[in-house]
C-alpha cells in the first residue's frame, strides 16, 4: 500500500508506519462510544466550595507558591482567528452593500467600542483615503470590513486570536496575549517573582507572537514587578494523522502524495508532555477580560490549584505509606474512601480483593496525573461536559466528554446527556509529577479509543479525518480527575467579533 516516496514522507514527518496502519484501521472500525453511567452533578461527582473553604483552598496554593515550585501557565493558542470573522467574510461576499443583519448592524453601530477600532481607522485612511465615519456615510461599508480581514489591512482574518486587540484601556489597548500575560503574573507568580507561560502556536505566527513579547514583556514586567519566562511549541508533525477516502485507503493529492491533517487539539498532549512544571494551569486563548473583570477568574484559579494541591498533598501521603509498607486495614479502607469518595473513582471488584491485591489496585490509581476541572452551570454554551463514564479496565470515573463520544441514539444515554447540569469551560489544572519529583509520561495516560472521525473534502473530493483524542478528553483520560463548580463569570469565550462587544469585553 505504501510505496517509496511515501515512506520517505513518513520518515520526515516522524510517523512510523506502524502508526499509519492503526490509523487506517481507525477509519475501518471507527471508535466506540463511551459507556456513561450519569452526568456529573453537584449531588455527586461536581465539588461546590463555600466561601470559607475559598480562602483555606487560595492559602494552600500561596502557601504551594512559597515553595518556589516551578508553575507555568499553558494556552493553547494555534490557527488563524478565520472563524471568528465568520460572518464578516459572508457580508464581504454578500451581494448587498450594506448591513442586512442584525450581526452586521451591531457590528457597525458599535464599531467605535471595538479596541482595534483606532488601529483599523489608521488603515483606511491609509488604503482608502478616508475614515471610517466617512466610509460609512458613503455607503462603502465593506472598504472597513475589507480593511479589517484583508493583507492590506489589518489582517485579522488570517492572525491567531493571540493576536488580536481585544480590550481597551484608558493608556493603552490589549491583544488576547498580553492578558494572559497579565494574568498569570496574578496567580501563576512564585516567591522569587517568576512567571511562566508557554503558547502553543502555528510555524507561520510564531515569530508574530516573539515580536510582541519582545515590545511588550518589559512593560508588564515593571508593571506587575515579575519577570516572565515566555516560551513557544507547535504542534508536532509526528502528530498529524493520515486522511483516508471512502474506502478507507490512504487519500492521495493531485500528485499522489499522501495527505495528512492536524491531529487536533489532541496533539497538543505532546508539547504538555515536553513542559517542566510541577503545575500547569490550561485555559484558552480567546477566554480573557480586562483587569476591572479578572477579580472573579482569579480567585477561582487560586482555588482549584489550592483544591489541587490538597489533594496531591493526600495522594503523595498514601503513597508513601504504602511505600513504608506499614499500614493498617483500617488505612487501606481510608485509601478506598479516598479513590471513591474525593476521586470519585468506583470499582465493583474491590470487595473481592484481599488486602495485598487492594494495595496494588490503589497504588495503581495513585500514581497518575491530576487534574482539577472548573466546571460551569449550563447555559447552553457549546462545549464537553462532565460524566461518570467506564473505563477500559471496567472501573468508573470522571471524565469530560463530547456529544460525539456519547450514543444519543440510546434513550438512556440520551437523557443522561439532557441531564447535565454544567460544561466544560476549559479550565484546568494540572499537577504532572510523582511524589519523588518525576514527570509523568503524559502519553501513557491516553485512551487510543476516544478519537473521532469527520469528513472533509479536497480538490472536489470527499474524505475521512482522524483526530486524536481531545486534550482534556481522551488524552487525560487516565488521569485523576476533580470536577469544581466555577462561576459563569469566569468564562468569557470570543467565538465572533461582537462577542467582543459583551460588558465583561469592554
Amino acid at each position: 500500500m505504501l510505496n517509496a516516496n511515501d515512506l520517505q514522507q513518513l520518515a520526515a514527518k516522524g510517523i512510523s508506519e506502524e502508526q499509519i496502519n492503526e490509523q487506517l484501521a481507525c477509519f475501518v472500525k471507527g471508535f466506540p462510544f463511551l459507556e456513561i453511567t450519569a452526568s456529573a452533578s453537584v449531588e455527586k461527582g461536581i465539588m461546590v466550595i463555600s466561601q470559607e473553604q475559598q480562602a483555606t483552598y487560595m492559602n494552600a496554593w500561596d502557601n504551594y507558591l512559597a515553595q518556589n515550585k516551578k508553575i507555568v501557565k499553558f494556552v493553547p493558542a494555534s490557527g488563524a482567528a478565520s472563524r471568528m470573522f465568520k460572518n464578516l467574510f459572508e457580508f464581504l461576499s454578500a451581494d448587498y452593500t450594506a448591513p442586512g443583519n442584525a450581526f452586521e448592524k451591531k457590528f457597525f453601530d458599535e464599531i467605535t467600542k471595538f479596541a482595534f477600532y483606532k488601529a483599523l481607522n489608521n488603515k483606511c485612511l491609509e488604503n482608502e483615503g478616508k475614515d471610517i465615519p466617512s466610509l460609512v456615510e458613503n455607503g462603502n461599508y465593506k472598504a472597513v470590513v475589507a480593511n479589517l480581514l484583508e493583507e492590506k489591512g489589518l489582517n485579522y482574518g488570517q492572525l491567531p486570536k493571540g493576536l488580536l486587540l481585544f480590550h481597551t484601556y484608558p493608556d493603552t489597548v490589549r491583544t488576547a496575549m498580553e492578558e494572559h500575560l497579565a494574568e498569570g503574573a496574578i496567580y501563576a507568580k512564585n516567591n522569587a517573582g517568576e512567571v511562566n507561560i508557554h503558547f502553543t502556536v502555528s510555524p507561520e505566527h510564531q515569530a508574530l507572537f516573539e515580536q510582541l513579547v519582545a515590545d511588550k514583556k518589559n512593560d508588564y514586567e515593571d508593571k506587575f514587578s515579575v519577570n516572565y519566562d515566555v516560551s513557544f511549541s507547535v504542534q508536532k508533525p509526528s502528530t498529524d494523522t493520515i486522511a483516508a477516502d471512502m474506502e478507507n485507503r490512504p487519500f492521495r493529492d493531485k500528485n499522489g502524495k499522501l495527505l495528512f491533517r492536524p491531529g487536533g487539539h489532541g496533539a497538543l498532549i505532546e508539547n504538555l508532555n515536553d513542559v517542566d512544571a510541577d503545575v500547569v494551569f490550561i485555559k484558552n486563548i480567546d477566554n480573557v477580560v480586562p483587569d476591572s473583570f479578572k477579580c472573579s477568574t482569579v480567585i477561582f484559579k487560586k482555588v482549584i490549584a489550592g483544591v489541587l494541591v490538597s489533594i496531591q498533598q493526600k495522594i503523595f501521603d498514601y503513597l508513601a505509606l504504602i511505600e513504608g509498607g506499614k499500614y493498617t486495614h483500617t488505612q487501606i479502607e481510608e485509601m478506598i474512601h479516598f479513590l471513591q469518595n474525593d476521586l470519585c473513582i468506583k470499582n465493583p471488584d474491590t470487595k473481592y480483593l484481599e488486602d495485598a491485591e487492594l494495595v496494588l489496585y490503589i497504588k495503581n490509581k495513585l500514581q497518575r496525573p491530576l487534574r482539577v476541572c472548573g466546571m460551569v452551570k449550563n447555559v447552553g454554551e457549546p462545549g464537553g461536559g462532565p460524566f461518570l463514564a467506564v473505563n477500559p479496565d471496567d472501573t468508573v470515573s470522571l471524565q469530560i466528554l463530547e456529544s460525539s463520544q456519547i450514543d444519543l441514539n440510546d434513550p438512556d444515554k440520551k437523557a443522561m446527556f439532557e441531564q447535565g447540569t454544567h460544561f466544560n469551560p476549559v479550565d484546568l489544572v494540572c499537577a504532572l509529577k510523582d511524589p519523588n519529583g518525576n514527570k509523568y509520561n503524559l502519553p501513557d495516560f491516553v485512551d487510543k479509543n476516544t478519537g473521532f472521525i469527520s469528513y472533509k473534502s479536497k480538490d472536489g473530493r470527499e474524505l475521512k479525518a482522524l483526530e486524536l483524542p481531545g486534550l482534556w478528553n481522551g488524552a487525560m483520560s487516565d488521569w485523576n480527575t476533580i470536577f469544581v463548580e466555577v462561576p459563569i463569570e469566569t468564562f468569557n469565550p470570543v467565538k465572533t467579533v461582537n462577542d467582543l462587544l459583551r460588558p465583561e469585553h469592554q
